[in-house]
């Protein structure tokens, strides 16, 4: 995607997510201030915020999550990371689950209608990275649902992660509530 195809599928991503998917409450007011003021948030190094794509990983009964024990963060999460160009934002977080854990045979929930809305958009605080003179920032990320097999093996990527492997999906409340109550209301396939 061009630097102007990216900000008009955001922009319409936005507005889609804000019709169809977001609760009442969900303004996402900060995201929505950037795209208007045209701020490449195709790039980490625009602040306050950027856009990231991150992968929630249900085994096909919904019983499981897969979550990586994140290194800068230091907890665990659902895979994800910077944006990446790719044709689609949900191609860009399971290329990162794919890399950060292994995990292979994704494919998109059923939720999704085989579309690229996000199931949230979670514009959260992150702290910034040293190493790379960082400053703390913004995250926005589209979060999308895939499916996998929890029975396959996993490698994480340990420059990235400390560890990767599959939990109960309850663990989903610890850091994504709001992903964990949108959850309770998709049926299994």
């Amino acid at each position: 995607m061009s630097p102007e195809s990216f900000a008009q599928t955001l922009a319409a991503t936005v507005t889609r997510y804000l019709a169809q998917v977001a609760a009442p409450a969900e303004h996402l007011s900060l995201l929505r201030w950037q795209i208007a003021e045209g701020h490449r948030l195709d790039l980490r190094e625009t602040m306050p915020g950027h856009l990231t794509t991150s992968a929630i990983v249900l085994s096909p009964d919904h019983a499981q999550i897969l979550v990586i024990d994140h290194i800068t963060i230091g907890r665990w999460l659902q895979p994800g990371g910077h944006y990446e160009p790719s044709p689609f934002f949900h191609l860009s977080a399971q290329r990162e689950a794919e890399e950060e854990t292994g995990v292979t045979g994704l494919k998109l929930h059923p939720w999704h209608q085989n579309g690229d809305l996000p199931f949230i958009i979670d514009s959260h605080d992150v702290p910034g990275k040293k190493s790379r003179n960082e400053p703390p920032h913004i995250h926005h990320d589209l979060q999308y649902l895939f499916l996998a097999d929890p029975n396959q093996p996993l490698t994480a990527q340990l420059d990235e992660v400390n560890a990767a492997k599959w939990q109960s999906v309850e663990m989903l409340w610890e850091f994504a509530p709001k992903a964990a109550e949108r959850l309770k209301a998709v049926a299994v396939p």
